[in-house]
């Protein structure tokens, strides 16, 4: 069985970091780990290749990355940050001459045809997106040659969807899980969580929920995404966290199971 090669394309919050017009010390800082783009990950395994969410830098995070196939893309939700970049999956159309296969609640199904009307019309103009949506619910599902458990959790008041991929889980923008939810998470070997800022947020995850979180679910390792500005510093972060807890940064690469 062969393992899954996860790179973090994205690690930043809606307005990324360095944040426009911030003269902070973090949005001014000149060390590479504090340049966050808006938070996606990619997961390769055999050969295929999966994405979770296309925010507004996804053609950026694809040329960085050297991607050259996109089989499938997984949404969380249906903000800007996490959907805007989907018209960029047209290339891949170009090259692969076949759909790229969106996965997606009914919510954001919706927010994609409102988004991208022009990518499901009956006669659509030529080069438009080529995507198959197949909506997903509560239950798992199988996209790119994987099996995939969704995970419900809250964003303030909107829904959001983590997933379970194997060992791998990833969660973001998400201030809130239930317990069975919780459960889905045990036994992981890497989780990913959003871990927004110090202070409390109204619809993320503090740094101070997100170490709760992980000291629940116990996974043999975790990292912290979607981090803002106001979190600090990557050296300053990685101070104050546990062992096996991470500040991810963007271009890094993890290999599972």
């Amino acid at each position: 069985m062969s393992g899954l090669r996860i790179t973090f394309l994205g690690t930043g919050t809606s307005q990324g970091v360095p944040v426009i017009a911030c003269g902070c010390g973090v949005c001014q800082s000149t060390d590479e780990k504090d340049k966050r783009l808006r938070s996606s990950v990619k997961i390769e395994h055999a050969e295929r290749v999966l994405v979770i969410d296309t925010g507004p830098d996804f053609r950026q995070q694809m040329l960085r990355s050297e991607t050259k196939r996109l089989d499938a893309v997984l949404y969380t939700h249906e903000h800007k940050d996490h959907l805007a970049g989907m018209d960029d999956v047209r290339p891949f159309n170009f090259i692969a001459q076949q759909h790229v296969h969106l996965y997606a609640t009914e919510r954001v199904e919706e927010a994609l045809k409102r988004e991208f009307y022009y990518a499901f019309g009956e006669n659509k103009y030529p080069g438009a997106p080529e995507i198959t949506v197949h909506r997903i619910a509560n239950h798992a599902f199988h996209a790119g040659g994987l099996d995939i458990l969704p995970i419900e959790a809250m964003h303030g008041g909107l829904p959001v969807t983590g997933f379970r991929i194997r060992d791998f889980v990833y969660l973001t923008d998400a201030n809130f899980i239930a317990a069975d939810e919780l459960n889905k998470m045990r036994g992981c070997e890497i989780l990913v969580i959003n871990a927004l800022r110090l202070e409390k947020h109204y619809s993320h995850f503090n740094l101070e929920e997100a170490l709760e979180i992980i000291n629940e679910v116990k996974p043999q390792k975790a990292f912290l995404s979607h981090i803002s500005h106001r979190l600090g510093k990557h050296e300053d972060i990685s101070r104050l966290l546990p062992e096996n807890v991470y500040a991810a940064y963007d271009d890094l690469i993890l290999e599972t199971n």
